[in-house]
């Protein structure tokens, strides 16, 4: 195991995993940190796989084919493993785990995004489920009707009663309560694990001379990277020296610059696509506020990245962004598009507000470490193995 914990998180990972006799711990996920379409849920799970690979797991990921990448190598440690396409995924993970194609395990952690793998009808030994946040209308954004419907049906009546004893864990309270009343799962099986920011988001720099407000995401259709460019457009007519940034790539690109061109904002509206880490500090740095005009996050890790750069945020009040903002006091949720556009208005020229949410902004970030993360997502599963232990020596 690790000789040289960096943090008492670690440490307790550490020991936790020694007592637990958890070792090799198999993570099954729809896409791989280097999909195009790579987000917010690819992220995280990488983020806690190189961390228990830091103290000494042996940790394998499986999700689908990412273009242009190797169907199998090895990550920060652990090995990843990129087979079969979108839909096939699913059952090709489930077969090549009953078959113990990729070696031993002795925990099992599946990503629900969207569509489960369905763990509880063929998975045996400790196993916990990953449910960022549930989809609802997303469905009906990138499926056609039908499907769409029966995507809805399947995430809210057919599979949630498999999993009702299985440890679910979401990104936020108002996530888990999505879970609770929504698909029906029970409350003392969902354990709420906030993500990590990474230190390199601090304040620095300086702000840009004029407003700038920065948007960051994939551009696809649950983002509603549109409705955020037309809020931005109303809010200029107020404060007519406003600039935008929306950093992200994704198949909506082509739809977007031509509503900035209908817009005829080219002059003031960038879509710059994905840039490097540093830039990515560098901008929230800059921006006088960041924004997020989504529909459905099970957190809005942007938001408390551009925070730890003493960036508030003006982001629709829904599950996940409920926690990532204190309303009031790390930035604004806006209940409507009016209720948007007045906010944004109020944030940019109110330079008292802005200050006060800046500060306020920094001091929720700094709660936030991927090292707690790590372990947050573990002791559950760390758990499950501990029990199962406990009740095989009862019965001996």
């Amino acid at each position: 195991m690790h000789s040289a914990p960096r943090s008492p998180e670690l440490a307790e990972l550490i020991e936790l995993a020694e007592t637990s006799g958890l070792r090799r711990i198999h993570v099954l996920a729809w896409r791989d940190l280097v999909d195009v379409e790579a987000g917010g849920s690819e992220l995280h799970a990488a983020k806690f796989a190189k961390i228990w690979a830091d103290a000494g797991l042996e940790v394998t990921m499986r999700s689908s084919y990412a273009q242009g990448h190797p169907p199998e190598g090895v990550r920060d440690g652990y090995q990843v493993i990129r087979r079969r396409g979108r839909y096939m995924v699913f059952p090709a993970a489930v077969i090549a785990e009953l078959r113990g194609l990729y070696g031993p395990r002795d925990g099992l952690v599946e990503i629900w995004n969207g569509v489960p793998f369905l763990t509880p009808l063929w998975a045996r030994g400790p196993k916990i489920t990953l449910v960022h946040h549930v989809h609802r209308q997303m469905w009906r954004m990138v499926l056609e009707e039908r499907l769409a419907r029966m995507g809805e049906i399947f995430e809210s009546r057919v599979a949630p009663p498999l999993y009702r004893r299985v440890p679910v864990l979401t990104l936020s309270e108002s996530s888990r309560q999505e879970l609770i009343e929504y698909m029906r799962l029970r409350p003392d099986r969902v354990t709420v694990v906030p993500p990590g920011v990474e230190p390199r988001f601090a304040p620095g720099g300086t702000k840009q001379h004029h407003p700038l407000i920065v948007t960051v995401g994939r551009l696809m259709p649950a983002k509603r990277i549109d409705e955020m460019i037309r809020i931005a457009a109303s809010a200029r007519e107020q404060v007519n020296d406003l600039e935008m940034i929306v950093i992200g790539d994704g198949y909506e690109r082509e739809n977007l610059e031509g509503l900035v061109r209908s817009l005829g904002a080219e002059d003031w509206i960038q879509l710059p696509g994905r840039v490097t880490d540093d830039e990515l500090v560098e901008l929230y740095r800059r921006a006088w506020i960041v924004t997020s005009a989504s529909i459905a996050e099970g957190w809005g890790m942007s938001l408390t990245e551009a925070a730890a750069c003493g960036t508030p945020a003006v982001a629709t009040r829904i599950a996940g962004h409920q926690d990532s903002v204190v309303h009031g006091e790390t930035g604004l949720l806006a209940g409507s598009t009016a209720e948007f556009v007045e906010q944004l208005v109020s944030v940019l020229t109110d330079g008292d507000l802005r200050d006060r949410l800046s500060v306020g902004a920094q001091k929720h970030a700094a709660a936030f470490t991927w090292d707690a993360t790590a372990l947050g997502v573990f002791t559950p599963l760390a758990h499950e193995a501990m029990r199962r232990h406990r009740r095989a020596a009862s019965h001996q």
